[in-house]
């Protein structure tokens, strides 16, 4: 998930494109309009299960930032040009907590598989004891990282991506969670998106030059 993740806030929606590579590249000539609402990094996943399915998420460098985005006509031309019918949830938070289970060195890794889910939970505090609690057994099933994010709106509402190391594992682990990974079995539920399984397709730091 590397450096692009360093940042502590996050604009992020799950949802389905007629041509992804289309998507990409008229975000390539939005880059004026993201750095002037504070993004630094555009990131896409794009599913390894579902086609036309995608996961983006916007690193944004103030709360603020992401208020005026999500009142912004911009996210639907964003959605216009997706070619959604409907617009999706979009997710807006702030870290939790991001947790490294292989240390530095991780960084040299091919990246893995991408497991995302959005939920609410009872208590997030008592979430991440369980995580933490749970950690060993996250590793033992392959789990690189665990990146949490509490949503800016609702103090229950919460984001979660993982690295696994690859798609079997990534299988194994969704189809028998630890209880640590509670949040894993309330994906779906309501107005949540199901499960997103991916991997990493493309990286944009906004204001730097390419």
């Amino acid at each position: 998930m590397g450096e692009y993740g360093l940042h502590s806030l996050i604009l992020a929606c799950d949802f389905r494109v007629n041509d992804p590579e289309r998507m990409w590249a008229w975000l390539k000539t939005q880059k004026a309009g993201l750095e002037s609402i504070g993004a630094h990094h555009v990131v896409i996943y794009r599913s390894i299960w579902e086609p036309g399915r995608i996961l983006t998420t916007i690193g944004i460098r103030s709360p603020g930032s992401i208020r005026e985005v999500l009142r912004s006509p911009a996210i639907f031309e964003w959605f216009d040009i997706s070619g959604v019918d409907d617009i999706p949830p979009v997710f807006g938070g702030e870290v939790v907590e991001k947790i490294d289970l292989d240390g530095p060195s991780s960084e040299r890794h091919v990246a893995g598989v991408i497991v995302g889910a959005m939920a609410a939970v009872d208590d997030v505090q008592a979430l991440m004891d369980k995580v933490h609690d749970g950690l060993d057994r996250f590793r033992e099933a392959g789990v690189r990282k665990v990146w949490v994010y509490r949503a800016l709106d609702d103090g229950q509402e919460v984001m979660i991506l993982q690295e696994i190391d690859d798609e079997r594992s990534a299988r194994q682990w969704i189809d028998h969670p630890d209880a640590s990974a509670e949040w894993m079995s309330r994906a779906g539920l309501g107005a949540y998106p199901t499960l997103f399984v991916g991997k990493l397709a493309h990286i944009m730091t906004v204001d730097d030059e390419e």
